[in-house]
């Protein structure tokens, strides 16, 4: 029975390595392409960004919180880059900073309505996701803001043959990581989302937790637009939208639970790359474009459905060993 109860809690706890796994063999069953070198080192590469913004969004949802505005925060970022680069002559350095420098405005707005105001989540985001995208198209006038090669010179560039969007990428995964499992901050993080009552009365500040995962969310989706707007070189009225979904979809398809207190920073490199991989197969295999946001969504839903059954299972089983337990001490 107890062997039983352990490989059923391994194969919960290693759902997404064989999503992973079964997707990657399907797509190379039907498209032998998909498996070349070329092919899965595009895979990385364009799934980048997507990975950077999927681990601040990670920060949020270990929270049981949501961050709606990540892809408005990208376009703002990119596009005040663009135009103070491009229109104000500023220098590309400082210019990049002030991108960054703006998506921190937002994380503090959006912590600030959070934390003093009370203000829910979902709502507070989902504002900031629209003024977000207004703001940067009065900025704009809708046109397209042409980055210069300073910028877009980064996108092309490579260390030891690899891509420099890939090392940053790597880099930011590391620390992130090293964040959560190493400092006291990051296993508050999770404190605070597993209950967060009970992190309060051991003394820790749900308040700092929340501001803390909020500005981390703002400041990786700013880095995420640059890099995004470095590979492709420009920012029209577009840009962005609907990066927030692939970002929670990265991180939920990786094993973070939207309940909180459970996820891992390699779990959502793992979906950040299972959803480049679930769009690039499609198109080897040459699936209709009108067909494939379909697809897309429907592999999502499983992964969440999912999430929400191994969450069941996972609470069932933990009651089960402290009945034991209790048992036993009797």
């Amino acid at each position: 029975m107890k062997s039983k109860e352990g490989a059923g809690r391994l194969l919960f706890k290693n759902i997404p390595l064989l999503l992973f796994i079964i997707i990657f063999v399907l797509f190379g069953l039907f498209s032998p392409k998909f498996l070349s070198l070329a092919s899965f080192s595009n895979i990385i590469l364009n799934s980048s960004y997507v990975g950077i913004i999927g681990i601040g969004i990670m920060f949020v949802l270990l929270t049981a919180g949501i961050d709606l505005s990540v892809g408005s925060v990208m376009y703002l970022s990119a596009a005040s880059t663009g135009l103070l680069i491009a229109r104000f002559h500023v220098p590309t350095a400082a210019g990049v900073v002030a991108g960054i420098g703006v998506a921190l405005l937002i994380g503090l707005f959006n912590a600030f309505c959070i934390i003093k105001l009370k203000i829910l989540p979902f709502v507070t985001t989902l504002g900031t996701m629209t003024a977000g995208r207004a703001i940067g198209t009065w900025m704009t006038r809708s046109e397209s803001v042409n980055l210069p090669k300073s910028i877009t010179s980064l996108g092309s560039q490579k260390i030891a043959n690899v891509p420099m969007a890939i090392l940053l990428f790597l880099a930011i995964a590391v620390i992130a990581a090293l964040f959560l499992a190493r400092t006291r901050l990051g296993r508050q993080i999770y404190a605070v989302g597993n209950n967060p009552e009970d992190a309060r009365k051991a003394g820790i500040s749900n308040n700092k937790i929340l501001f803390t995962v909020y500005m981390l969310s703002a400041l990786l989706a700013g880095i995420g637009g640059i890099i995004s707007v470095a590979q492709i070189g420009i920012v029209n009225a577009s840009f962005g939208k609907g990066e927030e979904f692939n970002a929670i979809a990265a991180a939920v398809l990786g094993g973070t639970s939207l309940a909180g207190g459970s996820g891992k920073v390699s779990g959502t490199i793992l979906g950040a790359v299972m959803i480049q991989m679930i769009q690039s197969g499609l198109v080897y295999m040459q699936v209709d474009m009108y067909i494939q946001p379909l697809i897309s969504a429907g592999i999502i839903f499983l992964a969440v459905f999912l999430d929400s059954v191994r969450g069941r299972y996972m609470a069932k089983a933990e009651a089960r060993n402290i009945r034991n337990e209790n048992l036993a001490s009797e």
